[in-house]
């Protein structure tokens, strides 16, 4: 009762990083609570769930194996956590801001009459006063995210309902074992008494899916555009330089959308999270949205005309100058001193 609940992403038995790193999240909001952490897996091939997600902390692992239950489908998936979430009544549920999650998340919260905040990229315990009815609230969930358009960073509070629901993307949490040996507790449940036959009425007859060739989240180093590089052939350069150093290139929303570079590489709050050891950000002004998913990054460099350019302030080393000048400047020594 009043636990805290993961939903896990289940693909071919192997558990999606989103939900590890929502279950090392998870793990540290339970230790906060004094509660457990619990989490659920529906779909087929569940056998070896637990041995990946116990080390995780995991204390009870709630199974749901049946066939039917994937591909992922709409109805049973949203049947099971509904019923599942009356029986158990927990405080906390969280799930990947993934096209899954998008789906599932807005339909549980809907039948349960809860909150949900989408995309957060921080969750943190705390407590709450409400200013008009004079109540206060202890250890809620701080679902922290940007807003109105990146210009606030949110703090959102669901204080008289449960589940508190929030989303994360992938790459906004770290993933860390809690305890290699640690071992939970299997609750194999019976599909059939959580799900009728009709939620069954869709069946998906085939399925195709083509991996993206394009590696940024686990890339060591990112060589990242914005707005700022101008045009698509501008960011020939920023691919030139990423070659020459084993790098992948990353690109802004405004990038983006003006259509210089594919949107798989987008990187901040509506893109990747990434984590790379070398982060060279070209023409990018330091926008809320894209410092969310970069600012972990352990050595930042900036390139940018603008010497007083936001991203500069979060930035270990600061170019000031035009790209067209700079990048091919550092091709040129770079490939006289790797000789």
């Amino acid at each position: 009762m009043n636990n805290l609940f993961v939903y896990l992403e289940v693909e071919e038995g192997l558990v999606a990083d989103v939900s590890l790193e929502l279950l090392t999240k998870g793990r540290s909001l339970a230790n906060q609570l004094g509660c457990k952490l619990e989490a659920i897996a529906a779909g087929k091939q569940l056998t070896d769930v637990s041995m990946q997600v116990f080390p995780y902390g995991v204390e009870k692992l709630h199974i749901f194996e049946d066939d039917r239950l994937s591909p992922y489908t709409t109805l049973p998936h949203t049947s099971i956590l509904v019923k599942l979430f009356k029986e158990e009544q927990p405080q906390i549920c969280l799930m990947g801001a993934t096209i899954i999650g998008r789906d599932l998340g807005p339909r549980v919260s809907s039948t349960l009459g809860s909150g949900l905040t989408a995309d957060c990229t921080s969750l943190e315990i705390g407590d709450y006063d409400e200013a008009k009815s004079g109540k206060s609230y202890k250890n809620l969930l701080y679902q922290i995210r940007p807003a109105f358009g990146g210009n606030i960073v949110a703090t959102i509070v669901n204080p008289d309902h449960r589940p508190q629901m929030a989303t994360v993307r992938e790459g906004v949490m770290k993933k860390e074992i809690y305890d290699q040996r640690y071992k939970g507790e299997v609750v194999e449940h019976n599909v059939n008494d959580y799900v009728s036959e009709d939620d069954f009425v869709v069946s998906i007859i085939d399925r195709h899916i083509e991996k993206s060739k394009v590696n940024i989240k686990n890339s060591p180093i990112i060589v990242s555009g914005g707005y700022g590089v101008g045009s698509k052939e501008n960011f020939n350069l920023l691919y030139k330089l990423a070659d020459l150093l084993g790098a992948e290139v990353g690109a802004t929303r405004a990038a983006v959308d003006a259509g210089f570079t594919e949107h798989e590489r987008q990187i901040g709050q509506t893109g990747v999270t990434v984590r790379p050891k070398l982060y060279i950000a070209c023409g990018i002004s330091g926008q809320i949205q894209h410092i969310a998913g970069m600012q972990e990054s352990s050595i930042i460099i900036s390139i940018n005309n603008d010497a007083n350019a936001p991203i500069n302030a979060i930035a270990d080393y600061v170019i000031t100058g035009d790209l067209e000048t700079v990048i091919p400047k550092m091709i040129k020594y770079y490939k006289k001193n790797s000789k």
